[in-house]
């Protein structure tokens, strides 16, 4: 496991439904001192191209299509000659930020190797229907965007959003990961799997 994790906390505003919010948000790099992959880059392209620091951009992934977490994914897809990486079922999502902006569809189970480790895509509709974890297994860490938060699963008071849908693809596709997961989230601080797993059942009885 060569690849290093890099975090670079930008702030903006978060819209949906006719709401906007204040947010902070954690964009990630994961790769070495040539490569990376930049994930969710949101809010100020400044201050993820001077974190890239003049590495090859392997790709810029995007865990779900809020406005939040792909603002300026176009604009450093087009800066560093790299794909936008978008789950296919996010695209009315893009559609609001990016209209008729083109992105590469990324599927369930699909592979990306950056500085010598692989990163698998898992699909975790709920807080989007196109939301995406990226899980390094090597490396222990899962990358959740507004899935998994220290403390329960991401809104799902919105469009596009479904509760029941969130908590199948926790229990399903992230609880079945190693307790020793480090999840790296959208938001906020960080936490494990094994930290959250065994709350599942409060997060069900309390709806959200």
């Amino acid at each position: 496991m060569s690849a290093r994790i890099d975090n670079v906390v930008t702030s903006g505003v978060f819209e949906l439904d006719g709401g906007s919010w204040e947010v902070d948000n954690n964009v990630w790099l994961i790769g070495d001192d040539n490569d990376v992959v930049i994930v969710d880059a949101a809010h100020d392209a400044k201050a993820i191209t001077d974190a890239v620091a003049g590495r090859n951009v392997v790709a810029v992934v995007c865990t779900h299509g809020h406005n939040d977490h792909v603002t300026h994914a176009p604009q450093l897809a087009a800066e560093f000659d790299a794909p936008v990486l978008l789950h296919p079922a996010d695209r009315p999502l893009w559609e609001m930020t990016h209209p008729g902006v083109p992105f590469s569809e990324l599927e369930d189970g699909a592979r990306l190797s950056v500085a010598g480790t692989d990163i698998e895509f898992l699909h975790t509709p709920g807080h989007s229907p196109g939301s995406t974890c990226l899980h390094l297994p090597e490396a222990k860490a899962l990358f959740s965007g507004d899935t998994l938060f220290s403390g329960g699963p991401g809104a799902t008071g919105r469009s596009f959003s479904d509760f029941p849908t969130i908590i199948g693809s926790i229990r399903d596709r992230l609880f079945t990961l190693p307790a020793d997961t480090r999840v790296h989230t959208g938001h906020g601080d960080g936490t494990t799997i094994g930290t959250e797993a065994p709350h599942l059942e409060e997060w069900i009885a309390r709806g959200h």
